[in-house]
């Protein structure tokens, strides 16, 4: 399993920093997380961002081991947010992700 975490600019006080902390940073733990600082929100723009009010951000998906982003984002099998709200079903996803893989 790889575990990505894209952090971008979104709140007013997200632009006072150049990129987030060590300490912002190690919130997040586990060894297959990879971290990702992506200032200018590509990758929200890629997943339907079109102004201000639609920014991707505090969202989770689960993706299929054989999902690959071609010209536009696969279709997670599980996707939601705020994160915080999410916890339990994103939880039971990757249970359910990691059963499934071979």
């Amino acid at each position: 399993m790889h575990v990505f975490v894209v952090w971008e600019p979104v709140l007013p006080t997200d632009w006072l920093v150049l990129r987030p902390t060590t300490n912002t940073m190690r919130r997040i733990s586990d060894l297959r997380v990879h971290q990702f600082w992506d200032r200018t929100r590509l990758l929200s723009k890629a997943m339907g961002e079109a102004d201000r009010h639609s920014v991707i951000w505090d969202w989770v998906g689960v993706y299929a081991p054989d999902a690959a982003w071609d010209s536009d984002p696969p279709k997670p099998n599980f996707e939601g947010g705020p994160v915080v709200r999410v916890v339990l079903a994103f939880t039971n996803a990757v249970a359910k992700a990691e059963q499934a893989a071979p």
